[in-house]
């Protein structure tokens, strides 16, 4: 099952309302659909000091569940778990990585440090989850403009685009096969809900080793008042085969309880 999980984990996050109210809006002209993409591209490039700084200042519960269903779709098992996000602590460790990284700053470094430091350490893997290789797989189409928690977002479909499109791992063989909605915030550029599914079967290893021939998923975030954005809830249903087993898995993911910490 790690192969599913790990392939569908970076599949999620390429995109990151349970209650939300939306309603059409078509007051405003719509802006060009590559206008809106690369603004996206252009804000994903900042979502680890967005990630950084709501975790900095906001406490908050998170719980995730995963339950493996039988044929029939009752539950066989299920796993469970919860965390604490605690601001103070947070800070505590942001305070002693950057007085380890000035520690290095300080010091003379050696070619090869240098070059950790701007290829490495200076970045992280997620910030370029939205980038311009990825969005060169798909064709996208506006569709209109949403309110959503009170907001005006920009409703995008989009598809694969036809023909053969690289697929160098696994993470690929998935993301080739996705299509679905997302809705921007049209102020922040931030993604504001996502909704996906796997348009054909997913084979490894011709499938010898397994397939996926189901997958969903919804993604709702919401907007602090300061500004910050954070995922409320991250749903997804899965059905396929590992070797000679049938696969049903539902997984829920929901943060809650999210007050400001002075």
């Amino acid at each position: 099952m790690k192969w599913i999980s790990l392939a569908l984990g970076a599949m999620v996050g390429l995109l990151g309302s349970a209650s939300a109210r939306c309603e059409t809006n078509t007051q405003a002209p719509l802006p060009p659909v590559e206008q809106v993409i690369q603004r996206a591209i252009d804000k994903a490039q900042t979502e680890s000091d967005n990630d950084l700084n709501f975790n900095l200042r906001y406490a908050y519960k998170r719980t995730k569940v995963k339950a493996f269903l039988n044929g029939d779709g009752t539950v066989s098992s299920s796993e469970t778990s919860c965390s604490t996000n605690n601001p103070v602590r947070v800070r505590a460790r942001q305070a002693a990585r950057e007085a380890a990284a000035q520690a290095v700053v300080d010091k003379e470094p050696k070619a090869q440090d240098a070059k950790s430091v701007v290829h490495g350490k200076a970045f992280h893997k997620k910030d370029f989850l939205m980038n311009q290789d990825l969005l060169n797989r798909f064709n996208f189409v506006l569709v209109g403009r949403q309110t959503l928690n009170g907001r005006d977002t920009l409703v995008i479909d989009f598809k694969p685009k036809p023909g053969k499109l690289p697929e160098r791992n696994l993470k690929e063989r998935f993301i080739n096969r996705a299509a679905g909605r997302v809705w921007l915030d049209e102020q922040d550029a931030q993604l504001a809900r996502a909704d996906l599914h796997l348009t054909e079967k997913v084979d490894v290893l011709a499938g010898l080793v397994g397939s996926v021939w189901k997958f969903t998923c919804s993604i709702n975030r919401e907007r602090t008042d300061d500004g910050l954005w954070f995922t409320r809830t991250s749903n997804w249903h899965l059905e396929g085969r590992e070797v000679m087993i049938h696969r049903i898995v539902d997984y829920h993911d929901k943060t809650e309880d999210v007050v400001r910490i002075p």
